[in-house]
């Protein structure tokens, strides 16, 4: 009997934490918020902080999306390395974005403390290692451009990463300082909760079918045939904003997961340590709060959820079988195996601002491996556009650069 569970490890772990009604009423407000995943309550908290009349939406239950899939490590490093980005977007560009990753980290630390968060946010360092000895000569430069940056950054040798943290196989590798890790599906229920209590509205089960504009306002019209007016409208719908827009400006990946049982002693080196490497996909790794290893990997293009589903075994294995080339004594026992969506752009960024087709809105799409810390960017970059104000990466996060 396989008792192994298919369904994310952050939802079996938190189960059902809150309900909301779906609307049943027309309703106004200053904002309209569209999607209820991490970005969403992010959006919501900052939006409530400035002190707009405030509604969200979900067409779910709220984080039953990418959200209770994701793997939650927060990195101030972006799919792109800073090296490379550098050459697609300028060095201005590149470092603004990297610096404003690693800021999100600590403001996601306020944050928390904030509203007393048992999310579970706890710091930590990244290790990001060559697999291939061919790989070490690039990550090399990428070490040497996040320290000309001002990043906390260390090289270790093949032997120091083995006796640091026991991992064989490796070729070096870059330790940096700024990292954490959080369970992002509680944390984002809790933002909600808190800001309920400050007059966030909430209507789940409520999906957006169309949208008339108007001058200096928006009518939202939802599937029970109740409106919504409001003066804006943030779209936080991550990858399913595919659907809305037409232009091909994201790719959409399956990726795996997979989370041992409790193993209160093998892993104790990396419990503080965000681990990644340089295959393509990479491999990727963080301890959990109750003692589990989670490792992720084995990205493809997305076709289906289907599909992507019937291959949950077989990824499971390609998982284990890197880990094992790292970690050959180790016996990874599986308790969850999972799979989710995300979306991959072409130069690793999110995208964030207007769009020109839809009028009195914006958007919040913190694509990539950096969801969560674009996301808080993208929080303060709406906050900036409410008030007709400009973002320094405004232009680099922009549709059709």
């Amino acid at each position: 009997m396989d008792l192994k569970s298919n369904e994310p490890f952050w939802l079996l772990k938190n189960g059902l934490m809150a309900s909301y009604p779906s609307l049943k009423s027309n309703a106004e407000c200053d904002v309209l918020i569209i999607g209820g995943g991490i970005t969403g309550s992010l959006i919501a908290h900052q939006m409530i902080e400035d002190g707009y009349n405030t509604i969200l939406i979900d067409k779910r239950e709220l984080c039953n999306g990418s959200t209770s899939a994701t793997t939650s490590m927060l990195q101030y490093e972006i799919d792109i390395p800073l090296f490379e980005l550098k050459d697609k977007i300028g060095e201005k560009g590149a470092v603004l974005s990297y610096k404003a990753c690693s800021d999100a980290i600590d403001i996601i630390e306020k944050i928390s403390k904030l509203i007393h968060s048992e999310a579970g946010f706890k710091r930590k360092k990244s290790l990001y290692f060559a697999s291939k000895k061919k790989d070490t000569e690039w990550l090399k430069k990428e070490f040497e451009a996040r320290k000309s940056a001002g990043f906390k950054v260390k090289w270790l040798e093949t032997d120091q990463i083995l006796k640091q943290f026991g991992f064989e196989n490796t070729y070096g590798g870059i330790l940096s300082e700024q990292g954490a890790s959080i369970d992002a599906f509680q944390f984002a229920h809790e933002l909600f909760r808190h800001h309920v209590k400050k007059g966030l509205q909430i209507f789940d089960k409520t999906e957006m079918l169309k949208v008339d504009y108007h001058k200096g306002f928006n009518l939202i019209t939802v599937e029970s045939g109740y409106q919504i007016k409001a003066k804006k409208i943030i779209y936080c719908t991550g990858y399913e904003s595919k659907n809305m827009l037409k232009e091909n400006f994201v790719d959409l990946k399956s990726t795996y997961a997979v989370v041992s049982e409790i193993d209160t002693g093998t892993f104790k080196n990396i419990r503080n340590t965000l681990v990644w490497n340089t295959d393509e996909p990479y491999l990727y790794m963080r301890t959990t709060d109750d003692d589990r290893l989670l490792i992720g990997g084995g990205d493809e293009d997305f076709y289906d959820a289907r599909k992507r589903d019937s291959l949950l075994e077989k990824k499971e294995k390609e998982i284990l079988k890197t880990l094992k080339k790292i970690k050959p004594d180790y016996h990874f026992y599986p308790d969850f195996v999972w799979a989710g969506t995300f979306g991959e752009t072409k130069d690793g960024l999110p995208y964030i601002g207007e769009h020109q087709k839809f009028k009195n809105s914006y958007f919040v799409l913190g694509f990539g491996g950096n969801g969560i810390t674009f996301s808080v960017t993208g929080m303060e970059m709406a906050s900036l556009f409410m008030k007709n104000k400009k973002h320094p990466l405004s232009r680099y996060f922009k549709f059709g650069r």
